[in-house]
């Protein structure tokens, strides 16, 4: 993983919203039972420990965010309910993986074992205990959830349509301007240029040997803004969050050890171990990426130019010239289509777009293929140099969604519409028909939905 989501692991604190440390004393709270939904209590500790976790996040918690929180418990707990009356079944696999996943999250961004347990004032085993059953009843609710979501009517093209013919145009899904673009790619020559900078990082290794601080020739030299101004240092870790060969390398090491070169989708590093506790690390590192000269740039702008001549002459097809001369390998096959790699959509809108070609493709027309520009590829974190030539085959302007050209985003809608309604159906439904008691210090809050307090 890039050493810059380290800084971001802080909030994934935010998954573990429906896992209370249970049993957990606060200042100043007695601890006590505050609703019951069928035969499932909630817990003041279970408040106040997403409480904490809100306040862990920045955001402040006062009384109306409790009644917040005790009404989310209250929902899932109809859920759950129902969910163990239809006897459905935990995937224990998915659990165990989320589960493992969450912990290392957690030691990451708090900083080791130690300081988990200090913050959440108890054992690991026990923590684990509490968060792999919370984790099992959150599985099993959201696989209510879904079921009653999949329990809706199959939506029909009728459905779609009456849906745009009842609903005021304002108020239909707004399509962003989306452009469907082919691609011409060649790469700098990579030799030269990582050649250069395993020799520099060999010759910083050599000077940290002969005594220098790591620390200082990371301030100096590297090129990862997260750790830089920290002298290289990343802070305690699970290894699990660094690319593969990169934890490899840092765990093989002595405390003070410094690496050879390793090299990783985000560049090349020589690492500094600085400890170690079980699978986690913390170490230093120096990262420097390829940098590419003008004769690199140069000599590709030059070959796309004379493949941008034959293009517009009518000699070449991009089609072809693209599946001729592209090295960009993704979109080389298809005649330089460019697709997203996790929907296989052949059209983009802007925020999907790298910035340089954005820039390109928005003075661009229909028909039109761009000078020859500098840009990122889609390969490791950052993305690599390459350069490119664009062909702007359609654009789709913004548009309020019409039946003809945006069915599937407004069966979406419509699906995405019927399901929360039946969602909403089903906790109504079972609030009727659920025993509930809500202790009176949370009778007087301002639920969001009606029908808690009988």
């Amino acid at each position: 993983m890039n050493m810059e989501m380290k800084k971001i692991l802080f909030a994934t604190l935010l998954l573990l919203a429906f896992l209370p440390a249970q049993g957990q004393k606060y200042e100043g709270v007695v601890e006590k039972s505050v609703a019951l939904v069928g035969n499932d209590i909630v817990m003041l500790s279970d408040i106040e420990a997403e409480a904490q976790m809100q306040r862990a996040r920045g955001l402040s918690v006062d009384k109306s965010a409790r009644c917040e929180i005790l009404e989310s418990f209250l929902v899932s707990k109809l859920f759950l309910t129902q969910a163990k009356l239809d006897s459905l079944v935990v995937n224990d696999a998915q659990v165990t993986a989320m589960l493992d996943q969450r912990f290392n999250e957690i030691l990451t961004t708090l900083g080791g074992e130690q300081k988990t347990e200090e913050y959440f004032g108890k054992p690991l085993y026990k923590l684990r205990q509490e968060w792999a059953s919370t984790l099992s009843d959150q599985s099993l609710i959201q696989e209510m959830q879904r079921k009653v979501a999949q329990d809706v009517p199959k939506v029909t093209p009728r459905d779609v349509q009456k849906y745009v013919d009842e609903t005021p145009a304002e108020d239909l899904p707004m399509v962003s301007t989306r452009y469907r673009i082919r691609q011409i790619g060649l790469y700098p020559d990579k030799e030269a240029a990582e050649l250069a900078v395993k020799e520099q990082l060999i010759g910083l290794r050599e000077r940290i040997v002969n005594g220098e601080k790591f620390s200082t020739l990371a301030r100096l030299y590297s090129q990862d803004p997260g750790s830089m101004a920290k002298g290289g240092e990343l802070g305690m870790a699970s290894k699990s969050i660094f690319w593969p060969v990169f934890s490899d390398a840092a765990m093989a090491l002595k405390v003070g050890q410094v690496s050879q070169v390793v090299e990783t989708p985000d560049g090349f590093h020589i690492i500094q171990l600085i400890e170690r506790e079980g699978d986690m690390f913390n170490a230093r590192h120096i990262l420097i990426k390829p940098q590419y000269t003008s004769e690199d740039r140069e000599r590709a702008f030059s070959r796309l130019d004379s493949i941008r001549n034959l293009i517009v002459a009518d000699s070449l097809s991009f089609f072809d010239a693209a599946r001729s001369f592209s090295e960009e390998k993704h979109s080389a096959t298809n005649g330089g289509l460019m697709a997203d790699e996790y929907t296989g959509s052949s059209y983009f809108e802007k925020d999907q777009l790298k910035p340089n070609d954005y820039n390109v493709l928005r003075n661009m027309k229909e028909g039109d293929v761009s000078e020859p520009f500098e840009s990122l590829d889609n390969e490791g974190r950052n993305g690599n140099t390459i350069y490119k030539i664009l062909y702007l085959e359609k654009i789709i302007p913004a548009h309020t969604a019409n039946f003809k050209e945006d069915y599937n985003t407004l069966l979406e809608e419509v699906n995405q519409k019927n399901s929360l309604a039946a969602i909403d159906k089903f906790i109504e439904e079972k609030q009727k028909t659920t025993y509930i008691v809500i202790d009176p210090m949370f009778q007087g809050c301002d639920f969001q939905r009606k029908g808690w307090v009988k």
